[in-house]
């Protein structure tokens, strides 16, 4: 675990990598970000930004996810930390843009300086900011769905639930496979359609197993695919972004419902 970098001086600088998935479908998502890193003493900045590369990558079009990976490192390498509240991206940006720049000895050095200081939001809460609880209420049972980039590529699972566990009156309920895929998997959800709507039930099974009548997640994708299988199944379990629940925007609507 990385010691917390706890300035005296001034706020650390962070760039909010807000996500495609979040702008396009729950900027709330961004603004609940930005409230916890303010919350922990950062200086949150939202430069223009474009998407991390994810899909032309996971399609084998390394050439287009080259060319995003540039413009990337190109806007947020002025930033002390970059800060996404997905595992995914966080992952292409700090295990795949070496990958694929490794052919250019210059922009390589560009995407290791980047990695370095790239990190997933409740790993640089807890790990670089020393965040040990966050302010606020969610009288609810949740249960907390571990993406596979986030668990996996970026080795994220106690930092959350520490997290989660802080919130005043929540209960954390943990499923029985939190390392089994929810089924999404960017474009295997899309080839593999029937695979992937059984893995989600299996996933919301064992989220209903547990009593909870919220289920939570650090990875927007996971959670529009699990959301609308309940959805088109009829399923009454909030779905969440869990940096809402600890941002106190647990209130608002969750993934499907109208708008108050």
């Amino acid at each position: 675990m990385n010691q917390p970098d706890l300035d005296q001086g001034e706020p650390p600088r962070v760039a909010l990598f807000v996500t495609c998935l979040a702008d396009m479908f729950r900027p709330q998502i961004g603004f609940a970000a930005a409230k916890l890193l303010e919350q922990a003493g950062c200086t949150v900045e939202v430069p223009l930004q474009s998407c991390c590369g994810q899909p032309a990558y996971n399609g084998g079009d390394v050439t287009a996810a080259a060319a995003v990976a540039r413009n990337v490192i190109v806007t947020f390498e002025p930033y002390r930390f970059v800060v996404a509240p997905s595992g995914s991206c966080a992952g292409m940006i700090r295990v795949h843009y070496t990958r694929l720049l490794a052919d250019d000895a210059a922009w390589a050095r560009r995407a290791e300086a980047l990695a370095a200081k790239t990190h997933e939001l409740f790993s640089f809460l807890v790990n670089v900011r020393g965040v040990t609880a966050v302010a606020a209420e969610c009288r609810a049972n949740v249960a907390y769905h571990d993406s596979c980039s986030s668990l996996r590529e970026m080795g994220v699972k106690a930092e959350p639930r520490q997290l989660l566990s802080s919130v005043g009156g929540l209960r954390l309920c943990e499923l029985k496979e939190p390392q089994t895929c929810c089924g999404f998997g960017g474009f295997f959800s899309v080839k593999y359609p029937d695979v992937s709507a059984r893995m989600a039930d299996d996933k919301i099974a064992d989220a209903v197993s547990t009593g909870a009548e919220m289920l939570v997640g650090g990875d927007l994708g996971c959670l529009l695919h699990l959301s609308g299988r309940m959805a088109r199944r009829g399923d009454r379990l909030a779905v969440r972004h869990a940096a809402e629940v600890m941002a106190g925007f647990a209130s608002q609507p969750a993934l499907g419902e109208d708008k108050a």
